[in-house]
């Protein structure tokens, strides 16, 4: 990238549900760049993005890719994401690098679950959006459907800049409402070439509607607009732009595109709107962070000011393991010393490479808006700041969720159960989701993630990139715990070892907290209390604070407080650091029981789309699986949308039976909502 031309970079990401077109889109938006020689298709397993085996075999994207083109003297940085649920880190960790997005929605389908899922990622993270409505080359293709529920469902604010134009049942162009003019892609040469043709005499009429619909909207956006539209003054193609780009920017308005990926249609005036609408770094807010004292600090997005980027992803490509790094501000050069603010620790920058789905190109340099990546150092982790020594910020990390699936696995031959190990910490770090531990009471070794298919794949990878042969165990849900009422409890340690006694009393106050309060433990001794040194009291706190971790059935606490209210002296007066630490522990545990435990469960959002006939039956089974049904959606002629809340436990197996119900026609999605008690 060349130098100061920030304002010319634009970081954009692809999201939607599965099977929208997401990468399909990708490919043209790769083609037509001149990234790619060719459209790779996801049906013929050689999509470019889709660069893993097993996303190629799946036909579905997995890891996130990142690639750079070029289109109209704009560097832009494109990342396609994944949009099956399982897979939603991938999402977040892109979302919180991005500045803008390319919302993409199914023409048939229209809003889908995971449509809504991923758009209330990108309203957390304040990320801009404009919208391609895909797949109008399908029979049933509804745009203006579509429309509608981008703005009853999601909430949004769709301003229309396309109409589709049909010849009969078959989408052969669009007409562009603010140019006033009709644009048609050529089959020949898979839609490269577009020429600007009449508009069909049947659609003056409603291109003129659309047009003043479209300024109409923007003037309740948009001052300018406004006035120039209260006025009855002509109202330019560039004011117009102008306009939607502010309102774009500032979350007001989503410009609608439509076209075909498949069918090569709709493309470049998408590529366009990245340009025209999406915003650049430098349109975007200063970057907040925190200093090293934890006080809260601006710092510029400018190329000139001192560096600063994120860490967003950690992956292995051409047998390099690098770090996916954000570039906010700066200028990031070959041999710079630079500072990971999160790892306290200083390194210097060996090599940098621009990305290419799979491939790297190594470069001397790159400037603030980049999406680059470096081989990774020890210690470095997703969500870690990297920032110049001299000018010290710590960004806000990127956090996973938890698992709520695990599994039971073991090495097929014992003497690979080091390099299991070895090999899982490698998937880890790249997925922070996909976690392992050792089951303390079993000696199992226990493989937690999102979901059935992340864990298949977890477990795919283990056979594939590091040649580890496992044996899984069936499913189990990972479950919660926390505290039903208070309980003081006093717990005493007394034994005598080589002559001495070691003696501990502790008394503790353990109660319940509000949701996603976390674990609390700290000390409160009466005014009268004899002196503890504070070494032995952090001492003790510690070993109470370790003892909370996991409840009376092994499950994990969570949202639970504990008080120390006393530490008792043996009869010399004396405070056992030994003996106060097991005693801890111990009134820690029987606090516990007294007060009594919930077990808290993952609980799925569970989306169903099926026709009116099913409808029965359908909700019919899912009270049998225990689900609430919080809405249902027959506003579609042709469709109806159960809404349900359903335990994770009870949704093992459910496709076969939703293919048994609906013979086939019907289609789920899920998703996390929270662990809780049903």
């Amino acid at each position: 990238m060349a130098p100061n031309r920030t304002a010319s970079v634009r970081n954009i990401g692809i999201m939607a549900h599965i099977d929208a077109g997401k990468t399909t889109v990708s490919e043209r938006i790769l083609f037509y760049s001149g990234r790619t020689y060719r459209i790779a298709e996801v049906h013929d397993g050689q999509a470019t993005m889709d660069f893993m085996d097993q996303e190629r075999e799946r036909g579905i994207t997995i890891s996130s890719a990142v690639n750079e083109i070029h289109w109209k003297d704009t560097d832009i940085y494109l990342i396609d994401t994944p949009g099956h649920v399982d897979f939603t880190v991938e999402v977040e960790r892109s979302l919180r690098v991005l500045d803008g997005v390319i919302a993409l929605y199914d023409a048939v389908a229209g809003v889908e679950p995971q449509s809504e899922t991923v758009w209330y990622q990108a309203n957390r993270h304040k990320v801009a959006r404009i919208a391609f409505v895909n797949k109008m080359d399908r029979p049933g293709a509804d745009f203006d459907r579509c429309v509608k529920e981008i703005h009853d469902i999601l909430g949004g604010h769709p301003i229309v800049l396309q109409r589709p134009i049909f010849d009969g049942q078959n989408f052969i162009g669009v007409i562009d409402l603010i140019a006033q003019k009709a644009l048609y892609f050529n089959e020949a040469d898979q839609g490269a070439s577009i020429s600007e043709g009449e508009i069909p005499a049947a659609m003056v009429n409603e291109m003129q509607s659309a047009r003043d619909l479209l300024i109409e909207k923007l003037a309740d956006e948009d001052d300018e607009i406004a006035e120039a539209w209260l006025e009855g003054s002509e109202i330019s193609e560039a004011q117009i732009k102008q306009a939607l780009r502010r309102a774009t920017i500032s979350l007001k308005a989503v410009p609608v595109f439509c076209g075909s990926g498949l069918k090569n249609k709709g493309i470049q005036p998408l590529m366009d709107g990245i340009v025209d609408y999406l915003p650049a770094p430098l349109d975007l807010p200063q970057l907040e962070g925190l200093d090293f004292k934890g006080n809260p600090i601006k710092h510029s997005r400018e190329e000139s000011a001192p560096f600063c980027g994120l860490i967003f992803k950690i992956q292995q490509i051409e047998a390099k393991k690098l770090a996916f790094v954000r570039i906010y501000s700066g200028v990031l050069k070959e041999g710079d010393t630079i500072q990971n603010a999160t790892q306290k620790q200083s390194f210097k920058i060996k090599h940098i490479f621009r990305l290419y789905a799979n491939r790297v190109d190594r470069v001397e340099s790159a400037g603030a808006g980049a999406l680059i990546a470096m081989v990774k150092v020890k210690g470095m982790a997703t969500g870690d700041t990297l920032c110049d020594p001299s000018s010290l910020i710590l960004l806000e990390r990127i956090e996973a969720n938890d698992p709520v699936m695990s599994i039971s696995i073991e090495p097929e031959s014992i003497k690979d159960k080091d390099r299991l190990v070895e090999a899982l910490n490698a998937i880890h770090e790249e997925d922070p989701t996909i976690i392992f531990e050792e089951d303390t009471e079993t000696g199992e070794l226990l493989l937690r993630g999102m979901g059935e298919l992340h864990l298949e794949v977890a477990c795919e990878r283990l056979k594939r990139e590091f040649n580890v042969l496992v044996r899984k165990g069936n499913p189990t849900v990972v479950c919660k715990e926390s505290l039903l009422a208070s309980a003081c409890e006093t717990a005493s340690f007394e034994r005598e070892h080589e002559g001495d006694t070691i003696f501990g009393q502790v008394s503790v106050e353990a109660s319940p907290l509000e949701r996603d309060a976390g674990l609390v433990c700290k000390l409160e001794l009466p005014e009268d209390h004899p002196y503890v040194r504070p070494e032995i009291a952090d001492a003790i706190v510690n070993a109470a604070r370790d003892a909370m971790l996991y409840g009376p059935n092994g499950f994990e606490m969570v949202d639970a407080q504990v008080i120390i209210t006393h530490i008792g002296a043996d009869p010399k007066g004396n405070i056992n650091l030994i003996g106060s630490r097991i005693a801890a522990g111990e009134a820690v545990r029987s606090a516990y029981k007294s007060a009594g435990t919930k077990t808290l469960e993952p609980l799925m959002g569970v989306d169903i789309i099926a026709a009116d006939e099913n409808i029965g039956d359908l909700i019919s089974d899912l009270t049998q699986r225990k689900g609430i049904i919080e809405n249902l959606d027959t506003d579609d002629p042709l469709r109806s949308v159960i809404h349900a809340v359903v335990p994770l436990r009870n949704m093992f197996g459910y496709s076969m039976k939703l293919r048994t119900i609906t013979h086939g026609r019907g289609n789920f999605s899920m998703h996390f909502l929270r662990f809780d008690a049903l």
